[in-house]
This record gives C-alpha cells, sequence and structure tokens, in this order.
C-alpha cells in the first residue's frame, strides 16, 4: 500500500504547476488519508477512520483532501488539508477571496464546547481512532485564514475556530493539543497575530509566519509558523481524534489546517521551547539538559541542532550551550523512532555599571536615609530593557537573590560610605550584579530669607512664589540642578510630600522650609529658607462720592484711608482713571470727576490700594413747566434737566419731596414747584399759575369772599386777559384784565341780587373759557 501511495505522491508531483500547492479531493479515501498520508507508521496502529464531515459541492469537491507542495515556498512537502471552503479554492496564487458555503453545511457543538465559544458554520471534521507503543504521538500543522488581515482592526476581533481533539475510546472528554507552545491556549487568528497598529498589540508573535502577498503557495491572507501537537498517551491504549475545523459566526473568511505528511508519530518530550518572545530564553553562559530518555534497555539515541547531527553525541541527555533547533530520534527496542523537538534562545546577561548614590546629610555624621532606587538611572546607563529587582547588604545575597532589603525606598546605612549591591534583571531574569556606594554631600547652600507681602486680609498669611528661592541661589548650585521644596527635613531626605511653587505659610508672619538641591539624580544639598511675611498697609474700604459741579471750582478732600497708623509713615501715589498724578500726598482735593485709586506702600515695599470713585452731579436747571388748568383735575409737570439725581415738591421746599415730576389735583392759584438733586448739591425753585375758576363769592361785608375774582391771574401771570360777566339775559355787567381787583356784585353802584351769574375768558394765547357763579348776599 505505502509504496503504491509513493508512486501517485510523484505522479501528482510531477503535474505540480509552479509555484503553487496541488490538492486532491478524489484520489483518496479518508482511511488513506489518515493511516497512509498523515501517519504512515509501523508503531502506531489500529488506524480505523470513523467518522467524515464536509462541505456538499455536488459530488465535484470536497473541503479536505491531499495537498502537495513539492517546488513550492510552502514549509510541508505534501499532507493533508482540512477547509471551511472548497478545497479547489485552497491552491495559490493568494489573488481572490475564498468565501464559500454549502447547503446545510452545520458546525460542531464538540468544537465549541472545548473552545468555550459558539455560532460554528461549515465544519469539516476528520475522526480516526489509533494505538501507540509509546507514551507520546505528535504531528505538525500549520494554520492558514483569510481572516489575517494585514493593518485591518478585524484581526483583533474574528477568527475560524479549530481543534485537535484527543481522548481515550473508553471516555467522553475531549482534551485539544492544538495549542500554542507551553500554554493551554488554543491557536487561532486572535491569538497569533503580529501587531496591528492603532488596533491591538501583537499576541505570540513568535508563532506567526507571516501576511501572504499575491505571490503564495495558498490562496489564504495569512499564516502561522510550523507548530506541534502533542498528546501524552497510555501505550497500547486505543485514542479516538477528532480533527475539525470550522467557520465562526459566519461563513465569510475561509480558513484551512495544513497536516505534514508522516509526522503523526511518537514524541519525546524535550521541554518547552526557551524563547526571548515568552521571556524564558536562557541567559548568557547558562546551560540546559534535555532528557529523551525513554524506556528501553537497548534504545538509540541521535542529537540534531539546527538540522545537522551532532554524531558524537548518542546519550539520552544532551547539555545546551548555545542557541539553536533541536532534535532527537530515540530508536526504541521495538525499531520505532520516536522524535523531540525543542527551541532554545539565549539574550545577554544585562550590563550595569558600579555607581555611587549621593544623599544628604543635614548633621553630616555620615548617616542618612536613601532612596536606593534614585541610582536606578545611572546603574542601568538608563536601559529601559533592564530593570533593578532589588537590593542586598551582600553580594552573595544579591547572586543567591535572598534576604533582599526590605524598603529600598527608605535605607539608612549603617556607616559612612556603605556599599550595598543591586541585582539586576531582564525580562528573561537573566542578572548581573552592580557595587553601589552610599555617601553624602558637603555642599551647603545659603539662600536669603523669601519675603511676601500680606494678603488682602491682613492675618500674617501670604501667597509665596518658590521660584524665586531657585532664582535667588542658581550661582550656587550645578547648571542641571533641580529644586525641591519640603515642610520638613524628614520630607526632604526621602523626597516625599514636596511643596508647591506657589505656597501660603501655614504658621502666622514666618515659617521655614527645607530646600532641596538634586543633580545627576542625587542629593546636592538640603538647607532651610524662611518665608516671611512683611506688613501691607491697612485702608479704608473702597468709597463713592459726589462733586457738584455747581460748586466749582471749589474743591473736596480725598484721603489715603489708613488705618491702624499715622498716615505720614507711607508713601502715596494717586491716579485719575489710571493715569498717574503728580499728587503724592495723604489727601487730594479735588474738583473733578472720575475714578480716582491710591496706593499707599510701607517703607518695607508692600503696597495696598483702594479706589475712590467720584461721581458728577449739579443743581437742577428747570426747562419748562406744563400746567393742566382749569380742569377737575389740575396737572403740573416740571421737566428739569442736569447732570444730577432729581426729586420734586411743591409749595414746600423743606416738606415732602417725590421722585415723580407730575403733580395731581393742584388747586388752583400760584404754587411754587422745587427741584432737588438728592446727592445734596442744591434746590432750583419757580412759581407757576393754575388758572381757576370761583364756584360762588359773598360779598357780605364780612372778610371772607367779597369779590369774584379769578385764580391764578396777577400782574405776572396771564397778563392780556379779557374778563366778561353777564346775567342770565346776557346783559354785559363787568369787564376786567390782569390788574382788576374782582368784581364787587355790583351795576353801577348798586348791589346786583343773589343769582347765577356768568362769564367768558378769553387768554392773550386765544384760548376761551365760558361758566357760570353764584352770587349769595
Amino acid at each position: 500500500m505505502n509504496r503504491v501511495l509513493q508512486i501517485l505522491c510523484c505522479l501528482i508531483s510531477a503535474v505540480a504547476v509552479g509555484q503553487n500547492i496541488q490538492v486532491d479531493s478524489q484520489t483518496y479515501t479518508p482511511q488513506q488519508l489518515v493511516e497512509d498520508i498523515l501517519i504512515d507508521s509501523d508503531c502506531i496502529e489500529n488506524v480505523v477512520v470513523t467518522n467524515v464531515v464536509g462541505g456538499d459541492f455536488s459530488g465535484t469537491d470536497q473541503s479536505y483532501g491531499f495537498f502537495d507542495a513539492t517546488g513550492t515556498t510552502f514549509p510541508f512537502q505534501s499532507g493533508i488539508v482540512l477547509s471551511t471552503g472548497r478545497l479547489n479554492n485552497v491552491p495559490g496564487p493568494n489573488n481572490s477571496l475564498s468565501d464559500d458555503d454549502a447547503p446545510n453545511w452545520a458546525g460542531d457543538n464538540e468544537l465549541e464546547s472545548v473552545l468555550n465559544e459558539s455560532d460554528t458554520f461549515n465544519a469539516t471534521i476528520l475522526e480516526f481512532d489509533f494505538t501507540s507503543v509509546a507514551s507520546q504521538v505528535s504531528f505538525r500543522y500549520i494554520f492558514a485564514s483569510e481572516e489575517y488581515q494585514e493593518g485591518n482592526a478585524n484581526t483583533c476581533r474574528f477568527s475560524d475556530l479549530f481543534g485537535f481533539l484527543i481522548r481515550p475510546v473508553t471516555e467522553q472528554q475531549y482534551e485539544n493539543i492544538a495549542l500554542i507552545p507551553g500554554t493551554q491556549t488554543p491557536v487561532k487568528v486572535t491569538t497569533v497575530r503580529p501587531d496591528i497598529p492603532n488596533a491591538c498589540t501583537a499576541e505570540n508573535e513568535f508563532y506567526f509566519e507571516g501576511f501572504n502577498g499575491s505571490v503564495s503557495p495558498t490562496n489564504f491572507a495569512g499564516q502561522t509558523k510550523v507548530l506541534t501537537a502533542t498528546a501524552n498517551v497510555v501505550p497500547n491504549e486505543t485514542y479516538h481524534v477528532k480533527l475539525v475545523i470550522a467557520d465562526h459566526v459566519n461563513f465569510r473568511f475561509d480558513s484551512a489546517v495544513f497536516l505534514e505528511a508522516g509526522s503523526f508519530q511518537l514524541s519525546t518530550d524535550l521541554g518547552p521551547n526557551l524563547l526571548v518572545s515568552t521571556n524564558n530564553a536562557l541567559c548568557e553562559n547558562d546551560t540546559r539538559e534535555l532528557n529523551a530518555l525513554q524506556p528501553g534497555a537497548n534504545n538509540s539515541y541521535k542529537w540534531f541542532r539546527d538540522g545537522v547531527e551532532l554524531l558524537t553525541e548518542t546519550n539520552p541527555t544532551y547539555e545546551v550551550t548555545s542557541a539553536g533547533t533541536y532534535n532527537v530520534e530515540v530508536t526504541l527496542d521495538n525499531n520505532c523512532i520516536s522524535y523531540g523537538e525543542v527551541v532554545i534562545e539565549y539574550v545577554l546577561n544585562p550590563v550595569a555599571i558600579d555607581s555611587v548614590l549621593i544623599e544628604c546629610d543635614f548633621n553630616q555624621d555620615g548617616i542618612t536615609t536613601y532612596n536606593l532606587f534614585d541610582a536606578q538611572s545611572n546603574i542601568t546607563n538608563n536601559d529601559n530593557s533592564i530593570f533593578i529587582a532589588n537590593f542586598f547588604l551582600t553580594e552573595v545575597d544579591a547572586i543567591q537573590n535572598i534576604n533582599v532589603i526590605a524598603d529600598a525606598t527608605m535605607f539608612q546605612n549603617a556607616n559612612p560610605f556603605q556599599t550595598v549591591f543591586a541585582r539586576v534583571e531582564n525580562q528573561n531574569q537573566c542578572f548581573t550584579i552592580a557595587e553601589l556606594q552610599l555617601q553624602i554631600s558637603t555642599q551647603t547652600v545659603t539662600i536669603p530669607d523669601l519675603e511676601a507681602c500680606d494678603g488682602d486680609i491682613i492675618d500674617g498669611f501670604a501667597d509665596f512664589n518658590l521660584n524665586d528661592i531657585t532664582i535667588a541661589i542658581e550661582t550656587q548650585i550645578p547648571a542641571d540642578a533641580m529644586v525641591s521644596f519640603y515642610e520638613t527635613e524628614i520630607d526632604a531626605l526621602n523626597g516625599t510630600n514636596n511643596l508647591s511653587v506657589t505656597h501660603q505659610n501655614t504658621t502666622p508672619n514666618t515659617q521655614t522650609i527645607f530646600v532641596k538641591v538634586e543633580s545627576n539624580n542625587q542629593c546636592y544639598a538640603i538647607a532651610t529658607v524662611n518665608l516671611v511675611v512683611l506688613y501691607t498697609p491697612v485702608l479704608l474700604d473702597d468709597e463713592f462720592k459726589i462733586y457738584c459741579l455747581n460748586t466749582f471750582p471749589e474743591t473736596i478732600t480725598l484721603f489715603g484711608g489708613v488705618q491702624n497708623d499715622s498716615p505720614s509713615n507711607y508713601y502715596y501715589e494717586w491716579q485719575l482713571n489710571g493715569t498717574t498724578t503728580s499728587v503724592n500726598t495723604s489727601f487730594n482735593d479735588i474738583n473733578e470727576a472720575g475714578t480716582y485709586t491710591v496706593i499707599v506702600t510701607d517703607p518695607n515695599g508692600c503696597s495696598s490700594s483702594r479706589t475712590i470713585t467720584v461721581e458728577a452731579s449739579n443743581v437742577a436747571t428747570i426747562d419748562e413747566v406744563i400746567v393742566q388748568e382749569a380742569s377737575i383735575n389740575n396737572t403740573i409737570t416740571v421737566i428739569a434737566s442736569g447732570e444730577g439725581f432729581y426729586e420734586y415738591a411743591i409749595d414746600d421746599g423743606n416738606g415732602f419731596y417725590q421722585e415723580e415730576n407730575i403733580f395731581t389735583n393742584v388747586s388752583p392759584g400760584f404754587h411754587t414747584v422745587y427741584v432737588r438733586d438728592r446727592n445734596g448739591c442744591g434746590v432750583t425753585n419757580q412759581v407757576v399759575s393754575v388758572l381757576g375758576f370761583p364756584k360762588f363769592f359773598t360779598p357780605n361785608g364780612d372778610p371772607y369772599h367779597e369779590r369774584w375774582q379769578i385764580y391764578g391771574v396777577n400782574s405776572e401771570f396771564n397778563q392780556g386777559i379779557d374778563i366778561k360777566i353777564f346775567n342770565r339775559f346776557g346783559k354785559l355787567l363787568a369787564q376786567q384784565n390782569h390788574l382788576s381787583n374782582g368784581w364787587d356784585g355790583t351795576l353801577n353802584g348798586q348791589p346786583l341780587p343773589s343769582d347765577d351769574y356768568w362769564f367768558t375768558v378769553t387768554l392773550i394765547d386765544g384760548r376761551t373759557y365760558t361758566g357760570h357763579f353764584s352770587l349769595k348776599r
């Protein structure tokens, strides 16, 4: 049977076209694909295919079959392939999307259960039983997928699923052996991938072969490196294997798994790969013993490094001293061969520099507190790929990684110039030891008092700009120095609880703080500085004043407003509307409205200011008085103008004033209206006349109502008025003007009887009034 298959493989290879693999879904039965191509070994027996499932493509194609990669760049020469699409879409070039579906092509529940997934479709399944003469079997495979999309975030999110499930035939629980080496993580696009910029970081990139261009032996966008699936078995016990691959979520973007012909073989475990990417590579000068010992009295061993046989190495063990891919072939007593492989990489030990750490010591006794990690940049030479794992009191402890210094961030030396030891490691835990000598700084810095003026509230507290301290001492410290500030010496030594550069003293009037100067990440000096709050003049609050323009050029006096002290103890600057004036006294005589600001300065340089706003006002000008007269409701409206704020009164300049400029229900006659400036600049008045007509008069010889005389008429008001009086029959009885004293109720010297009499009044402006009145005797 094997010879027939070899002839057929040669025939297929002979017709292979170019650089693309060739596939065959018709020549081999599932039993032949497993027993004669995948396994092809007398050491694995009782091989029986029990189930096969694939896509229904009307008998013209399958989703599984044989592949031949002879003459191509594909890592396997031949083998079997399982796909989630048509087998005919597996060969290259990679110039189309493999994206197949078939009727009623379901997923696989057991694959979903083992991988803890759901929603599978288009499952291709190949199941078989076998027995082995050894305790371990393995085979080699490559996973390829259209879901590998270069630079596309979908590579981070989507992947088809596959598994190599194995179990004893007497049990029901499967174990998946299609895992990332050394882990329990299933192999799929999202677990074996490179970095996708702006989407996701790399995952197990060592096992990713790469994205495929258009010139590719297969029609898939990317693939893994050659991986090995390994299972531990009980010799001569029957096991069931289920090879299964399925689309996930939907049928789009097919995937395939390629199994190398003849790779299902006995296996020898040489341990996990030791890789830089998984942070378990061997350290420089380390060795590792590989142990391939198998049961059997007459076993023979062959060792290989990077494919070259190590002819002198025939023992079950081999000591690795350099990087490479190591293989072993163990020929067992029954002439079966067990194969083992391991990849071992080396990393260089870190390079560390012996250093000195200088810390400040306030009393200069050589004993102080150090943060040993302050020396990290010097010890590691700023190499971010290495780090200090711990510090130790002795080199032996550092090498053995025992008795670490408990709190290296607050370490107090036992004696001056003590040396401690740093264990410097890389990500692979390779290490080197560096010495760190602890010294103290003998530098001193002299800092003058930092002064600040008291704030708006005079309470002994002020805001200090601590950067002014740095400026004051810059000639005493290195150019690269960093200055920080602390409330206590302990905080300064430990570099904790540093103060912000804008600091308000915490005790009234004065506070002493600590200044730490560091250079080259080491303490240069610690000194103290006094924060002194200077007295600031206390002034009256801002004021508002009125200047009466009608008093110009008279002046009013503004005062600086010093409180609790003599005004003569200070310097003054007066500003008008933001412009400095020539006035420099504690008072200012002014006759101009505006915003006056006085700046009062103590001889210590601290200043306070206050603002006095002077607004102009003026006595009112009465522009017009509007009188509505000779009516039931006489009114007077006063129209006034000026720079003041005015109020109004009638007849009594010392009486009640109103804001309204209209007076109602005014009696006829003569009235005085007053306009007063509410800012105190004075009162303006004017006499006005309200025309009115008496309803009766009683010429009885008593002092009351002896004459009928119109109200509001005299020599100044209503000049030119013409008054005519008639009896009820229209006879003219009297005619008067603005100078008349009124009618006495007689005609030609004879008293007229009590009766109603009529009048007409004509004003000089043409207005005419008529009416009647009663004469009562």
